[in-house]
This record gives structure tokens, sequence and C-alpha cells, in this order.
């Protein structure tokens, strides 16, 4: 099952978006600050020094978070002169909060929660040295804020790192199910190699050794015959060559490839391959409609396969092969009146060929099913049956 593309770096898009918001929130605090000392103490001699030290707080955080190699100086520096502007006005407290998440960003994590409650602690007292009197939300207000500050920070930092552990094994696991996919590919691909080398390669030759011996025996009694056994297997082998190369180019089989339909390829093949010892005749049933190519080349093959069966194991003299179009489905049924076998046999490591898996495997393929009736001494009917999808 194909696996979608993962995101590059969603957590560090989250972490930008989050920087930008906290970095936007100083700035605003800090001009916000600026703009209540100067509309409360419009004649304070501190003021120089509050403007002052406000610009140079402003160019500390850009230089600190630009300047990655020496941030902890810089931020050391930016804290130190935050912490000198509270003593000269305590309304610039509220700039701890930014401040606070850069140090949860850069920091371990202990020395970063140190560095909040020193902050919180520091925040507090400036507040109070405002209040005539104890208030109450001055002492909580600031830890309360410091506290979620923090947990919303370190949940977005664990979420952050789950996400980073979960885009790993995804990545991982797509690249598992890939490498799987290939093998598979790679399995599936030395099948369908093993099965055509079967059906076409295989079969040629075995054929060609069968017309070349029966020439061989009757040479001298039957010199005219011999010969034609001799043409005969110059005609398999000119037909093995042509489906060598339609093989290596991976086409349709020979018989199919000039556009004919499945009846005519049927009825070449029976032409081709019956002779003086072996009558193959076709039947058709029904008339059979234009089929997928992957089905009609399916059952050309298995065709071949059944029929080269019954010509080297069967001793048969008479192969029909009958094609029937149920209309749901398509069913080609090969019988011939040869020896027969114990289809049971099939089942042990001795009885296993590679004609009858190949067949099934095809079948398999195109949602069909292979019937195989046979018994020693009794004719065998092989029946392949394939579902068809019509209008």
């Amino acid at each position: 099952m194909p696996v979608p593309d993962l995101p590059s770096t969603p957590p560090r898009d989250d972490t930008r978006l989050l920087g930008t918001i906290v970095h936007s929130a100083f700035y605003v605090l800090l001009a916000a600050s600026l703009l209540r000392f100067l509309l409360r103490h419009p004649e304070s001699p501190r003021m120089p020094w509050v403007i002052g030290l406000s610009l140079a707080l402003a160019v500390l955080y850009v230089v600190s978070e630009l300047r990655a190699s020496e941030r902890l100086v810089w931020f050391a520096l930016l804290v130190t002169g935050w912490a000198v502007l509270v003593v000269l006005a305590p309304s610039f407290a509220w700039c701890a909060v930014p401040l606070l998440y850069t140090g949860l960003r850069i920091l371990p994590l202990r020395v970063a929660l140190a560095l909040v409650a020193g902050l919180t602690a520091f925040v507090v007292w400036a507040q109070l040295t405002l209040a005539d009197w104890v208030d109450p939300n001055l002492l909580l207000a600031p830890p309360a804020v410091a506290a979620l500050s923090t947990a919303l920070f370190l949940g977005l930092l664990r979420t952050t790192e789950r996400q980073a552990a979960l885009i790993d094994d995804l990545r991982a696991t797509r690249a598992e199910l890939a490498a799987t996919e290939r093998r598979e590919g790679t399995l599936a691909e030395r099948q369908r190699l093993a099965m055509e080398i079967h059906d076409t390669l295989a079969q040629g030759l075995s054929s060609q050794r069968m017309l070349l011996q029966a020439a061989d025996r009757i040479w001298d009694s039957d010199p005219g015959a011999a010969r034609e056994h001799v043409r005969g297997a110059a005609a398999v082998a000119e037909h093995n060559l042509a489906e060598a190369r339609r093989f290596v180019h991976d086409l349709a089989p020979t018989d199919l490839a000039a556009g004919g339909s499945l009846v005519a390829a049927l009825e070449a093949m029976a032409e081709r391959e019956g002779g003086d010892t072996l009558r193959v005749r076709v039947h058709v049933e029904g008339a059979p409609m234009s089929l997928p190519a992957g089905v009609e080349a399916a059952l050309l093959r298995i065709a071949q396969g059944a029929l080269a069966n019954a010509r080297e194991h069967a001793a048969a003299g008479t192969v029909t092969i009958t094609l029937t179009d149920l209309g749901d489905r398509l069913v080609l049924d090969i019988a011939d009146d040869g020896t027969g076998f114990d289809p049971a046999a099939l089942s042990t490591p001795a009885g296993r060929g590679h004609g009858l898996p190949a067949m099934r495997a095809r079948l398999r393929q195109l949602g069909g099913t292979l019937t195989v009736e046979s018994a020693p001494g009794d004719r065998t009917v092989v029946s392949a049956e394939v579902p068809l999808e019509r209008p």
C-alpha cells in the first residue's frame, strides 16, 4: 500500500510560528512599557536612561536571535539589561514573558527552570515596589503567568519531539515498505519470467526434440516422413524464435500480436501443434466478444501449457480445446484422451512441476480458477474459468 508523502519539517514550522509570535510580543510589550513610562513620568530624571536602555534592549534581542554561535552570551547581556531597566522602570517587568520563552528554548531544562524562578521572583519584587501595600494580585499573578507559560512551552516541546519521532518512524516504515514492494515486485517478475519461459521457450524446445526424435527413428525407413518431421521442427523453431523476441520486448504472444482474436490464436496454435500423432481440435460455444489483452494472453498460455502436457506426459492422440462464453465468465476446457494421472500426486514434491502452478498463478492474477479432472488410465480435462466485467 502506498504511503503518502510526509511533510518535510512540520515541528520546525510550528516552532518558527511560535517564535515569531513571541518576538512580536516582546517588542509590543517593550513599546507599551516605554509608552506607559513616558506618559506617567514625563519629567522623570531617569527618562534618558530608560529610553536608551529600551533601544539597547531592542537591539540586543535581535542580536541574541541572529548570533546563534554566541547566543548564550548575548542572552545574558539581554537579561542583565532588562533587569537594570526594570529597576529604573518596574513597568518593563512584563517583558519577562518573552525572555522566559527564549531561556526555555536555548538553555538546558534545569538551568531554564532556575531562570524562570529567578525572573519570576524579580518581577514580583519589582511589582511590589510600585504598590503601597502587599497586593495579592501582584504577588500571585507573575508566578501564575510564569507557570502557565512554562507548562505551555514544555507541552509544545514534548509534542514537537513526539511528532519528530513519529515522522522518523513513518519515514522508516515507508522506506521498509518500499523495500518490501521492490522485493515483491522482483519475486513477481521472476515468477512471470518463469511462466513465460516455461510456456514458450521450454515447450517449443520440447516439441522440437520430439519431432527430431521421431525423424531420427524413421529416417532410413521413411525419408519423406522424416523430412516432414524436420520441417515441422523448423516451423516450431521459427515460431519459438518469434516468441523469444517478443518475450524479450515484453509484448503479447505471437499469435495475438497481429491483432487477432483469442479464437484465431487458438486455431493457429492447433494447426501448428497438430500432426499425424496428435490431433488438436478447437470448439467455440457462444460468441466471445472483445476481451482484455491480459485475459487473452493468459488463456492462450494456459492452452499451450495444457497441450504440451498432453503431448509429453499423457501420450494423447486427440486434444479438444473448447472456449465457452457464459456472459459473466469465460471457460476454457482442454480435454485429452491420454493416460491420465492422479491429481493428488501433484501435492508431493516429486509430483510438482511448473505447468499447472504457472496456470494457477496466471488465473489468480485475473481472479479466475483452475480445475483439473483426471485419473490414471483415464482422460484429463483442464478447465480454466475467468470472470468477465462487461457493460
